[in-house]
């Protein structure tokens, strides 16, 4: 696990948590400095995908190294947690476990989705070559880099970016962190005292994503955006301004 605080040392602690196969050089890099002007950033790369020769075990063993890094950094307290798609399942779980306190849960457009065995098996047999099969292929590294820049309006340096991160981390990492949040389930009306939620919503994604906040967590704040799924990471400004000024929104809300 790696663990690297930055940005402005006398804001809020604010913690990045990347998405699938990602790591939050690639995934948080073109927001990065905003975000560090304000916050005391605490930015997480998973075992598996910080370097090193561990393998990504499991996302409930990865919840407990991260919070246990903020016991012992931080008092057992953040201000506030940005999960990005798969970031949001620990964003989740750090929330439900009460193990440490998190005062503003931000999920980034998460689809939330949890199946059974079978069918996590099923899905991450379909999802997990492509993800994993970009490495040594230049045609399907040329071809990811056009779905992204088509769909997410990525300029080249982006899609060349996240190509790459793509590329570098091994099959069985992507495979089990891809499995095992399929088998993570949260609770359904989730409420923590003191925790306010808040969810940015691409609403290109669809309303039953929608559905899904609002059956795992009581009350939560939803900005709706009109864009692809967290495209206001890799977007451009016209994405990401809105976006970061509903962050500091939801880091300046009261919690009760």
């Amino acid at each position: 696990m790696q663990f690297e605080e930055m940005g402005n040392k006398n804001g809020k602690t604010l913690m990045l948590l990347p998405g699938t196969a990602c790591d939050w050089q690639t995934n948080f890099g073109n927001v990065l400095d905003a975000l560090g002007k304000k916050y005391h950033l605490i930015c997480v790369n998973y075992d598996g995908f910080d370097g090193g020769d561990l393998i990504f075990p499991d996302i409930l063993s990865v919840t407990a190294k991260i919070e246990k890094y903020i016991r012992d950094n931080h008092g057992g307290r953040v201000d506030g947690a940005i999960g990005s798609s798969l970031g949001s399942t620990f964003v989740g779980q750090l929330i439900m476990r009460r193990n440490i306190h998190i005062d503003h849960g931000i999920f980034g457009s998460p689809d939330l989705d949890q199946s059974g065995k079978f069918s996590a098996r099923l899905q991450a047999k379909l999802v997990v070559p492509l993800l994993a099969g970009i490495a040594g292929n230049e045609k399907r590294k040329a071809w990811t880099r056009n779905l992204l820049k088509k769909t997410f309006e990525m300029n080249d340096e982006t899609a060349d970016r996240f190509v790459e991160c793509f590329s570098k981390f091994r099959p069985e990492s992507i495979r089990n962190e891809y499995y095992t949040d399929l088998l993570t389930w949260l609770d359904k009306d989730i409420h923590v005292e003191g925790t306010r939620i808040h969810f940015i919503y691409a609403r290109r994604m669809g309303e039953k994503y929608l559905k899904r906040y609002l059956k795992y967590f009581r009350e939560p704040e939803i900005r709706a955006f009109d864009m692809q799924h967290e495209q206001w990471l890799f977007g451009g400004e016209k994405y990401a301004v809105p976006v970061l000024k509903a962050i500091d929104e939801f880091m300046e809300t009261e919690c009760s």
